[in-house]
């Protein structure tokens, strides 16, 4: 096995072997099981940066393994799947930490942390996967091993959040292997390729096509959390603050969204789905998923909600962009795979704060916090203006191509779409932050509350994260035009993948 080859498989293994150990720890163990999530985070992220650098220089990352007579489990590292695959391991070591100070005197966390690696490792192959066998399996262990995080409370709302969300997932499930089967049927084990597989069909398999697309798109759709897919969604915001972070920006959603991007991109290919006519469609139902997530969440009182519904609206800008018959189109999908995870985790990481804190969990009681927790105040306030698109933000960078992809395809009713959609988002956030920093001090909670042993707002390890994740929404905005930034790097996938003859 070459060093190219053994690279993928150590990206897995850095969170695989540490869950793997941390499950046999017992409780008390708790500067081990720190060690061991640290390491690991840490050790993935080194990884990554190689890949990065590698894949930068034009060197290529894969593995194969024969499982069965023509069915193979196949790993890339490819420039897309290092967009996603950054994104999880640098939010990971940041959730990471949020976790460790979030549940530092919670029960089970052993199991937890166990099955918080799983989840990544998961992720990590849901992004390197080379073909639809690889995606589906690793697809289906992301369900598994997020199951146990939703319902880690054990409350009769965090099993009914979990009942819902298992049930969803799993006809989700259902579907998409549907779709794998019968598309396997065709064309025998379907491989992920640049401008997808789909034109060596014959125009008599057209209808079929169709069907499976369908079948495919649905079963990701469930986790990408569009309408009418979503409902599982709000219902495991019984969670606790970081694994709603995970859910959000890290795993779930994105793997949804990201199976999207194959789909449409790697197995038909852009053009090939437009001959179908199957591109207007799925700008349609993200375009209904836009505003209805955005409406849904303007009605929403309890905080971690009114961001559950915030997320089905954004993260159909991605599949929006994606559905728009155009590289312009592509590249504020991608970029805003990344940038909606910046700022949708820094909005989660707050929200946990301002419930471990001030036990604040309502919009409704939110008044003046923000002189009570300035620089938890300060992040939520930077996200939040991102996800409005105010100037210098990522918000602002993936709207404006976004826009432009949609009025180079001509759809000039995307365009009022997301227009109508940062109004919306400025009508659910601009009031939190206007109770935030203007009002008087909520009656629900005592101005003189102070934390354990007189800090001024949080423990250390719930602040950094989201300052850090703050700073990185407006850096990534800022100098978007780095080779090193988000955007970049949405442009060289789609110019050297997707664009080439």
């Amino acid at each position: 096995m070459t060093l190219n080859e053994a690279l993928p498989l150590a990206v897995l293994a850095s969170s695989l072997l540490p869950g793997l150990v941390i499950f046999t720890l017992p409780e008390e163990q708790v500067g081990m099981r720190t060690a061991l999530n640290l390491f690991g985070a840490t050790a993935k992220l080194i990884l990554v940066g190689v890949l990065l650098a590698g894949v930068h220089a034009g060197e290529t990352y894969g593995f194969r393994h024969t499982v069965l007579p023509g069915i193979d489990l196949v790993f890339r590292a490819d420039a897309l799947a290092l967009l996603f695959i950054t994104l999880s391991a640098g939010l990971w070591l940041l959730t990471t930490l949020y976790a460790i100070g979030y549940l530092e005197n919670a029960p089970q966390r052993s199991r937890f942390f166990g099955f918080f690696s799983l989840c990544v490792t998961a992720t990590m192959g849901i992004a390197m996967a080379g073909n639809l066998f690889t995606f589906f399996i690793f697809y289906e262990l992301l369900t598994v091993s997020t199951y146990p995080l939703v319902v880690h409370r054990g409350t009769s709302a965090a099993m009914r959040g979990g009942t819902v969300y298992l049930a969803y997932t799993l006809v989700g499930g259902a579907l998409l292997l549907s779709g794998v089967v019968w598309l396997q049927s065709l064309l025998g084990q379907v491989e992920f390729t640049h401008g997808g597989v789909m034109a060596a069909l014959g125009p008599e398999y057209a209808g079929q096509l169709r069907m499976i697309f369908l079948l495919l798109i649905a079963g990701v759709g469930v986790k990408a959390a569009l309408v009418p897919l979503h409902g599982w969604l709000p219902q495991a915001m019984v969670a606790p603050a970081p694994v709603s972070a995970l859910l959000h920006a890290v795993a779930v959603v994105k793997a949804g969204v990201f199976g999207i991007v194959r789909i449409v991109h790697e197995v038909y290919g852009v053009a090939f789905a437009q001959s179908l006519h199957l591109l207007l469609p799925l700008a349609v139902v993200a375009a209904v998923t836009i505003l209805w997530g955005s409406l849904r969440a303007l009605a929403q009182d309890d905080l971690k909600r009114r961001l559950a519904y915030s997320t089905v609206s954004q993260v159909s800008y991605i599949v929006l962009g994606l559905a728009m018959f155009g590289p312009l189109g592509t590249i504020g999908g991608l970029v805003h795979l990344v940038h909606q995870g910046i700022m949708k985790i820094t909005l989660f990481f707050c929200a946990g704060n301002y419930a471990e804190t001030l036990g604040v969990h309502k919009v409704s009681e939110m008044n003046g916090v923000g002189r009570r927790m300035p620089a938890t105040t300060l992040a939520f306030s930077i996200a939040a203006l991102g996800m409005m698109g105010a100037p210098f933000t990522v918000g602002a960078v993936s709207k404006a191509w976004l826009s432009d992809g949609a009025q180079a395809a001509g759809l000039d009713w995307a365009v009022w779409v997301l227009m109508a959609s940062s109004l919306l988002n400025a009508a659910y956030f601009l009031p939190i932050l206007y109770r935030a920093w203007f009002m008087s001090t909520s009656a629900r909670w005592p101005e003189e509350r102070i934390p354990a042993k007189g800090r001024r707002e949080t423990v250390w390890l719930l602040l950094l994260p989201p300052m850090v994740t703050a700073a990185a929404t407006l850096a990534a905005g800022i100098f978007a035009d780095s080779q090193w930034s988000p955007l970049y790097w949405a442009q060289l996938i789609t110019q050297r993948e997707y664009l080439r003859p």
